[in-house]
């Protein structure tokens, strides 16, 4: 008997609109290992939930996703992102509006910002949104407060899953994950 290597695993950092919404998302793709919520882009340190939505921090609210590339790759990580999502509306989601609900992937090398770019370029030229892309594809510098992830408070994880009937869920979340599951079925956990 021999034990099968672990995966090899890689990160995402992406935003796209309130974090309750993307995490419940990508809780639920196949290859995805662990979704955390935080916040990326901003200038100051150590921000908290209630300093990002007064929207004067510049962060945004975002994802971190650990993934296994294999079963997952970037690309196709990106088609989920983009296509859950309206990548055309600068700062704003539905009825959530601020800098705080940007659209942006913050990339981990340039590798993956190269990748963006070319997602990007792509949705562009077939015309998939009807009007143009205003997402940021920003290189992450860590040594920097705009490149530092910071995890939002823990009432923030799995928000979605411990408050479904919550009146936000219900009314945004829920519909947002049946989309998902819909369009991207061949996606989902478990999925032949």
């Amino acid at each position: 008997m021999t034990d099968a290597a672990p995966p090899r695993l890689a990160v995402a950092t992406v935003a796209g609109g309130c974090f309750w919404c993307t995490e419940a998302v990508f809780e639920q793709v196949a290859g995805v290992h662990a979704v955390e919520s935080g916040y990326v882009g901003g200038h100051l340190p150590n921000p908290t939930y209630a300093r990002v939505c007064d929207g004067d921090t510049g962060h945004a609210e975002t994802l971190r996703i650990t993934f296994d590339p294999d079963v997952l790759p970037y690309p196709a990580l990106l088609e989920v992102f983009f296509g859950t999502h309206d990548p055309t509306t600068k700062d704003r989601q539905g009825h959530d509006v601020g800098s705080q609900y940007r659209s942006a992937v913050f990339a981990h090398d340039e590798a993956q910002a190269a990748e963006a770019r070319a997602a990007i370029a792509e949705l562009e030229r077939e015309g998939v949104f009807g009007a143009p892309i205003v997402t940021e594809v920003a290189l992450l510098d860590p040594t920097t407060v705009a490149g530092t992830w910071y995890p939002a408070e823990p009432y923030h994880q799995g928000y979605f899953r411990a408050n479904p009937h919550q009146g936000y869920c219900a009314a945004v979340v829920a519909p947002k994950v049946a989309k998902f599951r819909q369009r991207f079925a061949h996606r989902l956990r478990g999925a032949a």
